[in-house]
């Protein structure tokens, strides 16, 4: 699907957060500036988290607990291997209670459960364009997939 802006990558966020269910696991991948953490923020938004809602580069992991599910935002991008998300207790998060939001989870696949909506945002030609392609994983990413239709 074409996003047209930073305000419409956000409202996409903002339909997914308002559907998640405790257990959610949502894989971001993408360059550089393309997009991740402002979706990550409309989930948020979506779960009715208020406040900054910063890329969690340097912090690793984020958790926010005021919303309706909690939201564990997690980033990869520093990590150098799989041993690195387990220290960092990210895989504590994964299938439980609260929604795991990823950045950069292509760099290690394999610590994702087999339900897990992958989200994929490729730039655009201009500025603001972003293609933005979805792969569930199991009934849980389906029928997020679903509500995106």
């Amino acid at each position: 699907m074409r996003v047209t802006s930073p305000d419409a990558m956000e409202a996409l966020g903002r339909r997914l957060g308002a559907v998640a269910q405790p257990g959610t696991v949502i894989a971001l991948s993408g360059d550089l500036g393309a997009g991740k953490s402002v979706l990550a923020r409309g989930i948020a938004r979506g779960l009715g988290i208020t406040g900054r809602i910063p890329s969690p580069t340097f912090i690793l992991v984020a958790e926010y607990t005021q919303g309706r599910i909690p939201l564990h935002h997690g980033d990869l991008y520093r990590l150098t291997g799989p041993d690195d998300v387990m220290s960092v207790g990210l895989d504590e998060f994964l299938g439980g209670e609260g929604i795991v939001v990823l950045e950069w989870a292509d760099r290690f696949p394999e610590i994702l459960p087999a339900d897990h909506l992958a989200i994929r945002i490729e730039i655009g030609p201009t500025d603001d364009e972003r293609e933005v392609s979805l792969c569930a994983g199991g009934p849980i990413s389906r029928s997020l997939e679903a509500t995106l239709g």
